[in-house]
């Protein structure tokens, strides 16, 4: 008998979940410490309670948004994510092509096991951003900046979440370290190697003494915008408008970081509050539903990024199954939309939810 298709992310996890081996499968989906917080981004989107306008004209809903001033069909953006060769073969190379195909932005890790150059000729009409971390010799970062302006990126997301890497408990009982047949471009500059090289190794390469004042400094020399990536207080979100940021994510690293802090849920209203209209904002953070992307528009997001439910799908189904995981959030937005009483992203407001 035939198994029915994924129906939900969900699906697509549980999927995942059989296809890979333990220690790719704990580096993917584990979280710090005690995932406490793991837990809470899911957790903190079903506390919301959306409050739905009837009588509304919603014969014509669109999913379609911008996200600095790039079109993408839908508010869901991909988030940086390491290792895909190791969910799948084509690697980023097919989530770009995913990404491109959904009508949406992809964004690129520093992690990544393909080069800004390979993702560009993947998918050279879509817009996409490239992730950095920091390093403390600052020509490696230079030059993965300039890889990504040469190749057509359109944004630099500076991660500040992760001077050091959160203690992960399951990576340390799979013992996991980067498989051998696997090479990720830029740890090989900065390292001399890739494979085999644990999460501790590559981090002992990123500079932790970086500051706002650095941050200022990047992104008037970047010669792209900048979008930091990591702010989990408003008083951090008040910064990153000060010190030059063109865009702020709320982010906990997926819960991969500092164990009990906030969920993004939580932690949204307070930095839309300090932004104050002044840069984009978006959040990352347990979305799995179309009606956690509407919460997350109402607090006052402009767009969310998604993570391990693109790594889910690419285990599946490679980029058929990122591009269906997309297209799964796009019926469901477009539904909640309408159940709403909103036409568009652009509609909904803060008194959609409560």
């Amino acid at each position: 008998m035939h198994a029915p298709d994924p129906v939900n992310l969900d699906d697509y996890e549980r999927l995942a979940q059989e296809q890979l081996p333990a220690g790719a499968l704990g580096y993917y989906a584990g979280g710090a410490a005690d995932e406490r917080t793991l837990r809470e981004n899911r957790e903190a989107w079903a506390r919301r309670r959306l409050r739905p306008r009837v009588l509304v004209d919603v014969g014509a809903v669109t999913t379609e948004t911008t996200v600095l001033g790039s079109p993408v069909s839908l508010p869901v953006l991909l988030a940086p994510t390491a290792l895909q060769r190791m969910a799948h073969p084509d690697g980023e190379e097919a989530t770009a092509r995913a990404a491109a195909g959904a009508g949406t932005l992809m964004t690129l890790s520093t992690l990544a096991t393909s080069t800004p150059a390979h993702v560009a000729a993947a998918a050279p009409q879509a817009p996409r951003w490239f992730q950095l971390y920091v390093t403390r010799d600052r020509s490696i970062s230079r030059g993965l900046v300039a890889q990504a302006a040469e190749h057509g990126f359109t944004g630099i997301v500076v991660t500040v979440d992760a001077p050091v890497p959160g203690r992960r408990e399951r990576d340390h009982r799979t013992g996991f370290r980067v498989p051998a047949d696997l090479e990720m471009p830029a740890v090989n500059t900065a390292l001399g190697r890739s494979a085999g090289v644990s999460v501790e190794e590559f981090f002992a390469v990123v500079d932790p003494t970086v500051t706002w004042a650095d941050l200022e400094r990047f992104a008037g020399e970047c010669g792209l915008p900048v979008i930091v990536k990591g702010v989990q207080t408003a008083e951090d979100a008040e910064l990153a408008c000060e010190h030059g940021a063109a865009g702020v994510i709320v982010s906990n690293h997926g819960g991969r970081q500092l164990d009990g802090v906030a969920a993004t849920a939580d932690i949204l209203p307070e930095v839309v509050e300090a932004v104050g209209g002044r840069v984009e904002l978006y959040v990352d953070g347990g979305i799995r539903r179309g009606t956690d992307v509407l919460t997350a528009l109402a607090l006052g997001a402009r767009a969310v990024l998604i993570g391990r439910p693109v790594l889910w799908g690419l285990a599946v189904a490679g980029e058929a199954g990122v591009r269906d995981v997309l297209e799964l959030l796009r019926a469901e937005l477009r539904t909640s939309l309408a159940l709403l009483g909103a036409r568009s992203p652009a509609e909904v407001t803060r008194a959609h939810v409560a």
